[in-house]
């Protein structure tokens, strides 16, 4: 039987949803997602594999292309462009709700400049108005691209020919991952984003954008527990009190969900140690950058 794979860059400015439609395309969460903007810090790999014929679609949710303000955020927009570099085709996702603006039309231009297959995907069509869409599609239709799909991924509704789009463009060979995987993201990378998550659903303002998590060490011990060891970083010390909250109430409340959806990862009791600690600057410090990872 033949089988054929092919990686697909998802592209787009910060909040318009990549993460949730890389999650309702692979058909299970391995992205978190929130209403902040710049909540993907790294190239996140989702793997969907379909049979008769096999094939596989390997979709790269990449962080959300802005202005850089920031060391880190010079390093965000790297990740994305290297990820175009190695992508068969890329799924340029707008908001349907919002007008396209410079941010859209510049990363349109570095599409056309990649030289990839782009399919352009106009999100939140569940929340959008009938015109709002067909506006967007409008627009978004001079830039010629090969397809435009409108979809709301909230929803996970209309994804179906976004898939239709993509096989032609996939390429024969072996797959690139076993069938049943469905991301190649490390342990201990999914359990900090997993953290990272939870405070980002908590947190308002600025602080969420202060704020990195490390997992150090996830170890099973001889009863079967699984520890999984995690540092919270802020960038001031006023920020360390909020993270913990008032008699360490924000901080139970972040384990306890992560525990509880670690343990239906990892299939067995979850003991998560959870520690806050100050890294000043740490956005804008290479050498921090460099320590945790970015």
């Amino acid at each position: 039987m033949t089988t054929a794979s092919g990686f697909f860059a998802v592209v787009g400015r910060p909040n318009v949803g990549k993460s949730t439609l890389v999650n309702a395309l692979v058909g299970v969460k391995v992205a978190i997602t929130s209403s902040r903007p710049q909540t993907t810090r790294n190239t996140i790999r989702g793997v969907l594999t379909l049979s008769d014929p096999q094939r596989q679609y390997v979709f790269v949710d990449t962080p959300g292309l802005h202005k850089p303000k920031n060391s880190l955020g010079e390093r965000l927009n790297k990740l994305v462009y290297g990820s175009l570099g190695e992508a068969d085709a890329a799924l340029f996702v707008v908001d349907a709700t919002k007008k396209i603006g410079p941010g859209d039309r510049l990363i349109a231009d570095r599409l056309k400049e990649s030289g990839v297959p782009v399919v352009v995907v106009v999100n939140k069509t569940d929340i959008a108005k009938p015109d709002q869409v067909i506006d967007q599609l409008r627009v978004a239709g001079e830039w010629d691209f090969h397809a435009y799909v409108p979809v709301s991924a909230l929803k996970e509704k209309g994804t179906e020919p976004i898939i239709d789009e993509l096989t032609p463009l996939l390429t024969d060979g072996p797959l690139f991952f076993p069938e049943d995987m469905v991301t190649d993201q490390p342990d201990q990378l999914w359990a900090a984003e997993l953290v990272r998550e939870k405070f980002l659903r908590r947190l308002r303002e600025e602080l969420p954008h202060s704020l990195a998590v490390v997992v150090e060490e996830i170890e099973t011990r001889p009863n079967g527990v699984v520890a999984v060891s995690a540092t919270v970083y802020v960038e001031r010390k006023s920020q360390k009190g909020i993270v913990i909250g008032k008699g360490g109430a924000l901080l139970r409340d972040v384990g306890t969900e992560t525990r509880g959806e670690l343990e239906r990862l990892f299939g067995t009791r979850v003991f998560l140690d959870l520690r806050v600690k100050v890294e000043a600057d740490w956005q804008r410090r290479d050498s921090a950058l460099d320590r945790m990872g970015f």
